[in-house]
């Protein structure tokens, strides 16, 4: 699903994000050594179709655009975003870095037509904002996503998955990739993204978690 096209006549605002460098394996990486929260998402066989569909939504863009039809929608998006920031200062002290990893976060969810707090909300669960977080089971940066999907959809880099947009890019297409599969259920699709379809504990914790975001 991509953003709302530009309608005619209509003002558009756009706010640009530098482009995120990517980040060495062997350099940032081993500095963040702090495991976190996830599963395993288990590898599982794709059609042709669907590993098609996957990698056309993950392939490599630039960063992103944000459009809006007003400028009363821009001042709108402005002020949650400063919300939003406001909740972050913990995690992400300095300003700048909070509102490009805002503006990320609202752009890749909205082109996966997933809701920003449910993004926000399984963040907070899966690696509590730490970009370098690595889990147990080896799933990487803030959607914690498994390195097999770099090899599955991917290019076959598995660095890209520390980088910000392209980890978000990942997660939110995995996740939507995985409501479909459970036909907009979105419990069992949690499950099944943090590898523990059907039990109830993950799911319930990024439920409330994105009340929180919701709220703002």
């Amino acid at each position: 699903m991509s953003l709302r096209a530009p309608l005619r006549r209509r003002a558009l605002l756009a706010t640009g994000l530098a482009g995120a460098a990517l980040a060495s394996s062997t350099g940032l990486v081993a500095l963040t050594p702090r495991t976190a929260r996830a599963g395993a998402q288990i590898e599982e066989p794709l059609s042709d179709t669907v590993r098609s569909a996957l990698s056309a939504a993950v392939a490599e863009a630039p960063p992103p655009r944000l459009e809006f039809a007003n400028a009363i929608e821009y001042q709108d998006y402005i002020r949650w975003r400063e919300r939003a920031g406001a909740l972050l200062t913990r995690h992400k002290p300095l300003a700048q870095v909070r509102a490009e990893f805002l503006d990320t976060v609202w752009y890749e969810s909205r082109r996966a037509g997933l809701q920003t707090a449910l993004v926000l909300g399984l963040i907070q669960v899966e690696s509590a904002f730490r970009k370098y977080a690595i889990s147990p089971a080896g799933a990487r940066g803030y959607m914690q996503v498994m390195p097999f999907w770099a090899r599955l959809i991917g290019d076959g880099d598995e660095r890209r998955l520390f980088h910000l947009q392209s980890n978000l890019r990942y997660g939110c297409a995995i996740l939507r990739h995985y409501l479909e599969r459970e036909r907009g259920d979105l419990f069992l699709a949690l499950g099944r993204y943090n590898g523990s379809r059907g039990r109830a504990e993950y799911p319930r914790a990024v439920f409330a978690a994105r009340e929180r975001w919701a709220d703002v």
